[in-house]
């Protein structure tokens, strides 16, 4: 499967699927916590951008909720008319997150859920330096992740008519590429899913650091 199969595959899943991962009202007790906690690492009014947004829920309607301004974005037609829905008071922008391009120093913070998994494995170190380059100094990147290496397709996902799309490596090749980013990892958990899981790390652009030279390099 080449790349650009694997982008499409995850567009026309979630496309297809989008009611089905998650509706309007269902319950997010999974994110909450961590929510919770990088609202409290945040200044007030901050610019935040959701990578892999989704329909807005929960990050981007929780942090509008709170006061800051939130980008979304997402590969997902849509899981994006969703998201202008229910979040009305968020900007969305439908987008493949490894071709965007941002200023230095845009955002306070960027939150990236189950997300990076599903793009290109050759790509996902280049973003996650552009992420760097995107934060503010002492802004955070909060970021799902795999624990164990693979890339694969799964047909029927969630018991529907689409198949899904994965590439992921393992948390310790994540660790390096971030601290590569120059991101300091300030925690890492294990967050378990049936018989796997994903490594879940919070990580910080050093305070004292100084804005990149050059717009946005991969």
């Amino acid at each position: 499967m080449d790349t650009g199969s694997g982008s499409d595959l995850v567009r026309a899943g979630y496309n297809a699927l989008s009611h089905h991962y998650r509706g309007d009202d269902d319950p997010t007790e999974q994110y909450d916590a961590w929510l919770t906690d990088l609202r409290t690492r945040l200044p007030e009014h901050a610019d935040v951008l959701d990578i892999g947004c989704g329909c807005g829920i929960p990050v981007a309607r929780f942090l509008s909720m709170a006061g800051h301004r939130v980008t979304g974005v997402d590969i997902s037609d849509v899981q994006i008319e969703r998201a202008r829905r229910l979040v009305p008071d968020a900007t969305f922008i439908r987008a493949d997150a490894t071709q965007l391009r941002f200023p230095n120093g845009s955002f306070d913070a960027v939150v990236c859920l189950y997300a990076l998994i599903h793009m290109p494995l050759d790509q996902q170190p280049h973003l996650l330096r552009r992420i760097a380059q995107w934060l503010r100094p002492g802004g955070w990147l909060l970021a799902t992740v795999g624990q164990d290496a693979w890339t694969g397709a799964e047909d029927n996902w969630l018991g529907g008519p689409a198949t899904m799309w994965w590439s992921q490596t393992d948390a310790a090749t994540y660790r390096s590429w971030l601290q590569q980013a120059g991101l300091q990892i300030t925690d890492q958990d294990f967050i378990a899913e049936g018989d796997s899981g994903h490594a879940l790390f919070w990580a910080r652009r050093p305070s004292g650091s100084t804005e990149p030279k050059g717009q946005n390099r991969p």
